[in-house]
């Protein structure tokens, strides 16, 4: 029984009871223990006691059980608070660039500080719908201009620059460039190619770029060089990338504006430069945030990261904040043995040109948010690395990413099943 159940169930008791019970006990105080009158008063206080505290348990069932009754919960408004919108999956967002993959002699040397746990994953993960929407190749509606602002001046401020007298403007081309535009397209000018699509500001050789997902690129001219102990080089072992971030998170920690800022070494795919092949890590943070989800909506959404220039200089920082504000709900979130399941039934997006090879080529799992500006809904998906033999060239290996919806399949409208296609 609750407590405050028990409190308004003595709150009913008679007045005079309660004090005829209070003479008692206050009998059971007096001085003069060994007389007969106080024995009387012993033997009459503990009757009064017990039956005083039966008569309070047996008044706190009677209200208790009647306030149960009177607020009985309402069973069909729990299950309408319950229910959660439909989801669809957006299967084709590729751009025709390729594909998905990533080159390396083993598995292991893909690294990065994704804080999602298999062993103590969440049972449930927030879906956010796409603020942006993209009704034809040109035509981008939904980006909030005032955000986007907002978001630059904020970063302006990180940087000490004096906003007051920050000129922002868009990239919406002049009357002169439309009309050189709309000659070389003989007129054909789909509806909104001229809409802007960013804001940005320069000043005192720092440029600040804010697009309509919400991403921000800040460039230095010229670059700032670091320490000469520092090897910031896109040839940069591990070890020496780690101790440019331990060292860039010191001294722009202002500018990172973190309250926990968590160091994310990712990369360690090859990539071919001068008819070779080198290995190569990107700088990234993100904040841990309160909770388990907070860190993996973070990771996924929030990231800070820092580029060096060819020459091993830092000239160009890179935000990302997206609109997360309609949230459509926590959905169920499977796990990565149903996932699996999936995946050899193809229920999986990817942009591979080869269907799945089989079990044995998965060489990895993890819980990932699918974030492109084409996606309808940003919601989770398990990314699995899988080994493609017909991509292997002397001892590199590709490892191809199949995407499987993580949020349960009864939230879904269309489950995805691969035909072949890129997607």
């Amino acid at each position: 029984m609750r407590e405050e159940h028990i409190s308004d169930a003595l709150n009913l008791l008679n007045d005079a009871f309660i004090e005829e019970t209070d003479t008692l006990r206050s009998c059971r105080r007096m001085p003069q223990k060994n007389t007969a009158f106080h024995k009387i008063c012993l033997v009459a206080g503990k009757y009064w006691k017990w039956t005083a505290v039966a008569a309070c348990l047996v008044f706190a069932v009677l209200v208790g059980n009647h306030m149960l009754i009177q607020k009985k919960p309402d069973t069909n408004q729990a299950v309408r608070t319950e229910k959660l919108p439909m989801l669809s999956i957006t299967e084709n967002t590729s751009n025709d660039m390729g594909f998905e993959g990533y080159w390396a002699y083993d598995i292991l040397e893909l690294v990065n500080n994704n804080p999602w746990n298999e062993v103590s994953q969440p049972s449930v993960l927030p879906v956010y719908r796409n603020q942006l929407s993209y009704d034809e190749p040109y035509n981008v509606s939904g980006a909030d201009f005032g955000k986007m602002r907002e978001f630059l001046i904020d970063i302006a401020g990180r940087l000490g620059i004096d906003t007051d007298s920050l000129t922002i403007t868009d990239n919406a081309p002049d009357e002169e460039e439309k009309q050189i535009i709309t000659e070389k397209m003989e007129g054909d000018v789909p509806e909104g190619y001229f809409n802007p699509t960013e804001l940005s500001a320069r000043t005192n050789g720092i440029e600040i770029t804010v697009d309509q997902a919400m991403r921000a690129v800040v460039s230095f001219e010229p670059a700032i060089s670091l320490p000469r102990k520092y090897n910031f080089t896109y040839a940069a072992s591990y070890e020496e990338t780690i101790a440019v971030a331990e060292y860039l998170k010191e001294k722009y920690q202002a500018f990172i504006q973190m309250k926990d800022p968590q160091m994310n070494i990712c990369g360690g795919d090859y990539s071919r430069y001068d008819a070779k092949v080198r290995q190569e890590y990107q700088i990234e943070f993100y904040d841990r945030g309160e909770n388990d989800i907070d860190a993996i909506i973070n990771y996924n959404f929030n990231r800070f990261s820092f580029c060096c220039d060819d020459n091993g200089k830092f000239n160009l920082a890179s935000i990302c904040q997206p609109d997360l504000s309609q949230k459509m709900g926590d959905y169920p979130i499977i796990n990565t043995e149903k996932a699996k399941e999936l995946l050899l039934k193809g229920n999986y997006i990817t942009t591979v040109p080869y269907e799945l090879p089989g079990e044995k080529f998965i060489a990895k799992t993890e819980l990932v948010y699918r974030t492109g500006a084409r996606e309808a809904y940003f919601m989770p998906y398990y990314c699995f690395y899988v080994e493609i033999p017909e991509e292997e060239r002397d001892g590199l290996k590709t490892y191809g990413a199949y995407y499987v919806p993580a949020v349960e399949e009864e939230y879904l409208t269309n489950m995805p099943l691969w035909d072949g296609s890129f997607n």
